[in-house]
């Protein structure tokens, strides 16, 4: 992190600065009072269910000194409060939201956002690689790509910092535009619209209308990569006052793939054209759409001024983010571990992935997808007989409503290709016998069901 002077930090939130000692830096923003420090700034944030005010005892004991507060009580008495530097604001999260956009602003950096149904943190690691051939470059890790973590992301930039890639996560109308207003993006990607969040947005127009606050900030100088092989994402449909690039497989496309060969397990190759430059991928990660990810990511890094040549090399050194599409080896058993989370086109994608790897048997063990809404029981059944066309040898079905994906697939499969459990302690427990010496095994589900608990038990 840049050094930020807490007079400074307390301009920028527009603050009150209720207690100070001599001026000084900070050196890390911090939401844990178990990590305040000595040298950190603590924001206790208050949540639905939690006040972190009351854990300010905790950080002020572990050395931090300098806080952000909405309510000052819990320090009227504190021993050490001669020795404070307090700003009082009237929000703590939003305060942590206007720091890291202020602290955006004294960067002389290119900013990326990325959002999508599915995708977008493959998408945002492809561009972290690429833009690290030629600029400093950091990006979000983990799962920080809400109104919280996206903030804390940027508040760790380092000084010097020339790119940043941030992914955008969401689940109602109006958090992209929060996160868009913080960031401000240069450039906008739309991996896909699925059907992640449904049960909320009421339909896919309105995953895509939320979607594209992404592009609310958008001016003339700015531009949006959609994915045009989706069938909502049409020039049409993304229209706006910036410029559009469209990522596809026809003569149409600003970037045309083409030409994918699917290793398996060893990953994918595929080649793109623009205009008039032609140039050939490898991606040592499995899963043919990835090449489609991959074509995104080349398309909105050509706009920072990075050729093809380079970003096939940043390519090739890519490394996948943990829990996605992650294979893993011990005693003659390999296991696919993508338990993430889970939609039914990344459910379909990662049996893709599971019938092109190398094993004497494809061993699908599938959960819930959760948020799905009305149609829930029908996107069930659709994984459930893609999984039975795509001839897994077994499907292992866990979850309430992965019931409807078992008997799907049972229906073209038989019932003796087919387990179903409806609790994961159950199949936990029967796990060893489930599975035997060759097996090549997919393990997928949304974060809700916790299936790396499964991967784990099959790796002991």
């Amino acid at each position: 992190m840049k050094t930020l002077m807490m007079r400074e930090v307390c301009q920028a939130l527009k603050g009150e600065m209720i207690l100070e000692r001599d001026e000084h830096a900070i050196r890390r923003i911090c939401t844990d009072s178990r990590e305040a420090a000595a040298g950190d700034l603590f924001f206790p944030l208050i949540g639905e269910s939690h006040d972190a005010h009351k854990f300010i005892p905790m950080a002020i004991e572990g050395g931090c000194r300098d806080l952000i507060v909405s309510d000052s009580a819990i320090l009227a008495d504190h021993p050490l409060r001669d020795q404070l530097t307090v700003i009082q604001v009237a929000d703590t999260t939003e305060a942590l939201q206007q720091l890291a956009s202020y602290y955006l602003s004294t960067f002389s950096m290119k900013t990326i956002g990325v959002t999508g149904s599915t995708g977008k943190t493959t998408t945002k690691d492809m561009l972290y690689y690429i833009c690290s051939e030629k600029y400093k470059t950091a990006r979000n890790v983990g799962n920080f790509n809400n109104h919280i973590g996206l903030p804390l992301t940027v508040l760790g930039f380092e000084a010097g910092t020339e790119v940043g890639i941030l992914e955008m996560g969401m689940s109602q109308f109006g958090e992209i535009h929060l996160l868009a207003d913080i960031v401000r993006p240069d450039v906008g990607i739309i991996t896909n619209i699925g059907t992640s969040h449904i049960e909320n947005l009421g339909s896919r127009d309105g995953i895509l209308k939320a979607k594209l606050e992404i592009t609310d900030y958008f001016g003339a100088e700015n531009v949006l990569v959609i994915n045009e092989i989706n069938d909502l994402l049409t020039r049409e449909n993304t229209n706006g006052a910036y410029k559009t690039l469209t990522v596809g497989s026809n003569g149409k496309s600003d970037f045309i793939l083409s030409d994918i060969v699917d290793n398996g397990e060893e990953g994918i190759a595929f080649t793109v054209e623009h205009k008039l430059d032609t140039q050939r991928f490898e991606l040592t990660i499995p899963g043919r759409h990835n090449a489609i990810n991959g074509t995104l990511a080349v398309a909105a890094a050509l706009e920072l001024g990075i050729t093809m040549e380079e970003a096939a090399r940043g390519l090739k050194k890519m490394v996948l983010t943990d829990k996605r599409l992650n294979i893993k080896g011990k005693d003659g058993i390999k296991v696919i571990d993508d338990t993430y989370n889970a939609s039914p086109d990344s459910m379909k994608a990662g049996i893709d992935v599971l019938a092109a790897a190398k094993g004497m048997r494809k061993v699908a063990i599938l959960a819930d997808m959760l948020e799905l809404g009305k149609d829930s029981p029908a996107y069930h059944r659709q994984v459930g007989e893609y999984a039975a066309q795509q001839q897994v040898d077994l499907l292992i079905a866990v979850g309430k409503e992965s019931q409807h994906m078992a008997e799907a697939a049972a229906a073209i499969l038989g019932q003796e290709k087919v387990r179903y459990y409806r609790e994961k302690e159950a199949l936990t427990a029967d796990i060893k016998g489930l599975v035997q010496l060759g097996d090549i095994i997919l393990v997928k589900g949304s974060r809700g069901m916790a299936m790396d608990q499964v991967v784990k038990k099959i790796m002991e």
